[in-house]
């Protein structure tokens, strides 16, 4: 479940990355509210990713997907330049978040001492 907290985290970073810029600096009433609920989405989500994912890599992860997803779709969207090394260096990226989630061990509520919980 940690992992689709982090990838849903990361999509949504992807909105408030695009929300940034259609609220022109926090002028215009809905892109405002809505960057700010996807804000708030995608850090609760990333908090609770880290429950069983280390912070390294979810950190890694978050920001990976959502700086790959922005240039993807800036790219597709919005005519950012599109060239083989932007490209080739997206897909490294998108490589290396893939690589940390195959190597990366995720740990149980009762493994981590972190997870400190009230009854």
């Amino acid at each position: 479940m940690a992992w689709g907290y982090i990838f849903l985290a990361g999509i949504l970073e992807i909105i408030w990355a695009f929300g940034l810029k259609f609220s022109n600096g926090f002028s215009s009433l809905l892109p405002t509210i809505l960057t700010i609920v996807a804000i708030v989405l995608s850090f609760i989500l990333f908090s609770k990713s880290l429950i069983s994912i280390p912070i390294g890599t979810a950190y890694a992860v978050f920001t990976g997907i959502g700086a790959a997803g922005t240039v993807i779709i800036g790219m597709l969207l919005f005519n950012e330049s599109v060239h083989f090394m932007r490209i080739f260096f997206v897909i490294v990226l998108l490589l290396g978040i893939i690589g940390l989630k195959i190597t990366t061990n995720d740990v149980s509520d009762e493994e981590n001492p972190t997870n400190v919980r009230s009854s």
